[in-house]
């Protein structure tokens, strides 16, 4: 198992949660929305289209090695249309600042995140780091130069 580092934020709401699996299998451990003390009470509204970085109130220490993908909850995604703008988002392992998730609401509705709200889910992966030369040709394969679309539908 790989052990991830965290430190609350001074002003966090300890009481909430460290990111968690739900169940035995799950690939993602669910972040929540930690929001400062004078948000807790509204919360965030994101109005249709609009986006927002939402706090977690977490600094993370990822080991070299490991990158940490954020992506959207599927509830959320498909019952209100509230999803991560930058879908996966990564945290690369030497980043130490605070972990925000950035959500977009892609309904026709205001959505309010609530503190505590489950916004997102975290995956930890394994990195490889390539090296890159310049070529003086490519091999071939059977797919070619065949792009967006190109091996067919279905």
């Amino acid at each position: 198992m790989v052990e991830i580092a965290v430190i609350w934020e001074d002003w966090a709401d300890r009481a909430l949660p460290l990111p968690s699996y739900e169940t035995l299998g799950a690939a993602g451990a669910d972040l929540r929305a930690n929001l400062p003390p004078e948000a807790r009470a509204d919360g965030i509204t994101l109005p249709p289209m609009g986006r927002a970085i939402l706090p977690t109130g977490i600094r993370l220490a990822i080991p070299q090695g490991y990158e940490m993908q954020i992506r959207p909850r599927s509830g959320l995604a498909v019952k209100s249309g509230v999803t991560v703008v930058n879908a996966p988002g990564t945290i690369d392992s030497d980043y130490r600042g605070p972990l925000g998730v950035a959500l977009v609401n892609l309904s026709g509705d205001d959505y309010t995140i609530r503190h505590g709200d489950r916004i997102a889910q975290a995956v930890v992966a394994p990195v490889v780091q390539a090296g890159y030369r310049v070529v003086t040709a490519l091999d071939d394969t059977a797919r070619g130069t065949g792009g967006f679309g190109s091996t067919g539908r279905g």
